[in-house]
């Protein structure tokens, strides 16, 4: 570390506050050396611990951040940050269903202690659901695709071995023509069949196909505010729609305002959106997939 950041002889607090500075210069390596040292003078501050976390995860050490964020949790199971820090680093190492249970974690004790990280926290929330919901459509694509073929293969195993038992009774001369007048199948009719109802498999998976890649939620059943798909939508007198719970949130913890208009908003002036909800509720009777968005 450079002779101008020394650290000689300063408590934790200073060194906390000298990592503080070191971060805000964006010279994270630094900072994390601050941090280490004042944990070593005072291991029971849970804050060190995100404080180096966060450098972790500007330094993209994922694993390190992790473990950080899970001493911190020991120390403190309600902080924040450290559900914040950890449910990011999980994002980043694809541990998609762990870290959105820290990041919802986080969000519900940013409420509880009326703490304001704006859209942070909710819109980590939102990108660990979406992609943890890519994951499971990929995952289903592939069992989709493994099943098709293992269903194609069956149709065609049963084909061969109805094609091999009428050539068996074919070299059976006479006795062949007494089991070919009693199942009137021949060879080009089971090739038929076969074709048929391989084309038809195919087509089935291709319509299920279709309509998954077609698995978008459009906008305007999202809110506002949590992006997230509306439950109990009202309406202001600016005729925006926003999640109840999303902007009930927003008065009381930012401003008596629409978020969108700027306008003078109270509590009272929300009005129930019965058509938009009707229209969400369609939409999920459809698209049952979309709860897990």
């Amino acid at each position: 570390m450079s002779k101008m950041y020394s650290t000689t002889n300063l408590s934790d607090k200073e060194l906390k506050e000298q990592g503080n500075r070191l971060f805000n210069l964006h010279k994270y390596e630094d900072a994390a050396s601050c941090y280490t040292k004042a944990i070593i003078k005072n291991p029971t501050q849970a804050t060190y611990f995100t404080n180096r976390a966060l450098c972790h995860l500007k330094l993209k050490r994922w694993d390190s951040s992790c473990q950080d964020c899970r001493r911190a949790l020991d120390i403190d199971p309600c902080l924040v940050k450290g559900h914040f820090f950890l449910g990011q680093a999980l994002l980043e190492l694809e541990l998609f269903d762990e870290a959105v249970k820290h990041l919802q974690r986080a969000v519900d004790l940013a409420k509880e202690q009326k703490l304001n990280y704006g859209d942070d926290v909710t819109a980590m929330l939102r990108q660990a659901r979406k992609r943890r919901f890519q994951l499971r459509e990929e995952q289903r694509v592939a069992q989709d695709i493994e099943l098709q073929s293992y269903l194609n293969q069956l149709i065609i195993q049963d084909a061969d071995r109805n094609i091999a038992s009428l050539e068996a009774n074919d070299s059976e001369g006479t006795e062949n023509e007494e089991e070919t007048d009693r199942t009137g199948t021949t060879k080009e009719q089971v090739e038929e069949y076969r074709d048929n109802c391989i084309a038809h498999l195919n087509d089935l998976f291709a319509k299920v196909d279709e309509r998954r890649r077609v698995r978008e939620v459009p906008d305007y059943l999202c809110g506002k505010i949590s992006f997230e798909i509306l439950q109990e939508p009202v309406i202001t007198p600016s005729g925006i729609t926003y999640e109840r719970k999303d902007i009930e949130e927003h008065l009381q913890r930012v401003g008596h305002f629409d978020p969108v208009t700027r306008v003078r908003l109270t509590q009272d002036q929300l009005i129930p959106n019965l058509s938009m909800k009707e229209v969400v509720d369609a939409f999920l009777q459809e698209n049952e997939w979309a709860l897990d968005y």
